[in-house]
């Protein structure tokens, strides 16, 4: 790939108590147990697929998200991000979550952000959760299940951030973000 393409890629990241949980469980994982590919991402809700274009694209991307965070939070409910379960499985542990309000908001996104230049569309995501471990070898799976249910509690206060998101080799870089949440 081109230097000048970028890797683009829209979340709704935890801010908060639950983050702190998250972040304590990252380093508590990835002490006892070593790296697992969670572990190259911030935690985060994934809302599109990776996608790519120019740099002087980004601008009018951040305007396509704002414009349908600002359209949705006219219709925002008062839970419009729920967690609903702490999924622990053999290959994957991590949170469910259950928002229509997230994959209309991206939907939107998706049909106001609109670039000559783009190389792949835009795709949103289904099935939405926020990863913990995942790539794991399978002998570390139990260990990693009883750390999340010590260090992880689903019910834990969380405000979320939505945000359009650039991976540069091991770096993540912020271009635009706000709150989920009514002022």
């Amino acid at each position: 790939m081109s230097d000048v393409i970028r890797e683009l890629i829209v979340y709704a990241c935890p801010r908060g108590s639950l983050a702190e949980q998250i972040h304590a469980f990252y380093a508590a994982s990835r002490n006892r147990f070593g790296s697992n590919t969670a572990h190259t991402y911030p935690p985060h809700i994934t809302l599109t697929g990776f996608f790519h274009d120019e740099p002087g694209s980004i601008r009018g991307y951040c305007a396509a998200l704002a414009a349908a965070h600002t359209q949705m939070l006219r219709e925002q409910p008062m839970t419009e991000i729920a967690i609903t379960e702490l999924r622990l499985r053999a290959e994957f542990h991590g949170l469910l979550i259950s928002s229509c309000w997230l994959e209309e908001l991206t939907a939107i996104f998706a049909t106001r952000a609109v670039s000559p230049t783009r190389r792949d569309a835009i795709r949103c995501k289904r099935n939405l959760h926020l990863s913990l471990a995942y790539g794991f070898p399978a002998d570390q799976g139990p260990g990693l299940a009883v750390l999340a249910r010590e260090l992880v509690d689903p019910a834990a206060p969380v405000q979320w951030v939505l945000g359009l998101y650039e991976r540069r080799n091991d770096e993540w870089i912020t271009h635009c973000e706000w709150d989920t949440a009514r002022a």
